[in-house]
């Protein structure tokens, strides 16, 4: 039996929870999409973030956490809506990754310039900034070679006690001492940078094994669909 479809009205969504199209690398679809719009703020705070650092204290300290946490916290969403509402696109998951290590990167240096951090903090700043580079150097390695590098679930977990490091951090001695947030964010972010080698060393451990493969200049491709088994890998783009 035949089903008439005349009487059948499309579904119609608002413009930021449309579902991707067939091809999802078209960019006017692609920054139309609240996720991606979530991620690209990330990236346009910067500015204003390295501006705020500049302003007296304690103002600067509470913008700059304000800001921060807010940015943060898009970290989450926008992955979580692009799941829930099927708007997961190549474009989203490259950038992603991008914004959180540029954003991360952009504000421990500021905070070591301008010395809102000081002592051993700072070699756990430069320990969380190495690994970010070896780690991205490795996945632009695995890409050319059509093999996927997980992301860990512990890895997550470094990055969101990471953020919460650098929130609390920003604070320096605005807040009331006897909360202790300052002492709470080193401590935090020595435990985040301790989460970054394990992490960053189960990394370069599972990607290794293709470093030491023989290569010839007529050799196939890997097979693009090859994921290497991180540990307590999941699908995510939090590194």
């Amino acid at each position: 039996m035949i089903t008439s479809t005349k009487d059948a009205s499309p579904v119609s969504y608002p413009p930021w929870r449309k579902p991707c199209a067939p091809r999802r690398d078209r960019f006017d679809h692609m920054l139309t999409t609240l996720p991606n719009l979530l991620t690209l703020s990330r990236i346009l705070v910067i500015p204003l973030l390295i501006g705020v650092f500049f302003l007296d204290k304690p103002l600067a300290n509470w913008l700059a956490c304000a800001l921060f946490a807010a940015a943060a916290l898009t970290d989450f969403l926008d992955g979580y809506l692009a799941r829930s509402w099927d708007q997961v696109t190549r474009f989203g998951r490259f950038l992603d990754p991008v914004a959180d290590k540029i954003m991360v990167a952009a504000v421990l240096f500021m905070m070591v310039a301008l010395g809102w951090i000081g002592g051993w903090l700072i070699l756990a700043a430069l320990v969380i900034l190495i690994r970010e580079i070896v780690v991205s150097g490795l996945r632009e390695f695995l890409a050319e070679i059509n093999v996927g590098l997980p992301v860990s679930r512990l890895a997550k977990w470094k990055t969101a006690l990471q953020m919460i490091a650098i929130s609390l951090l920003l604070l320096e001695d605005a807040a009331p001492a006897a909360l202790m947030l300052r002492d709470i964010g080193g401590w935090a972010l020595w435990i985040a940078a301790g989460l970054t080698i394990v992490t960053g060393y189960d990394y370069l451990r599972s990607g290794i094994v293709h470093m030491t493969e023989p290569s010839s200049p007529g050799a196939e491709p890997a097979n693009p669909s090859r994921d290497i088994p991180a540990q307590g890998a999941q699908t995510g783009n939090n590194e």
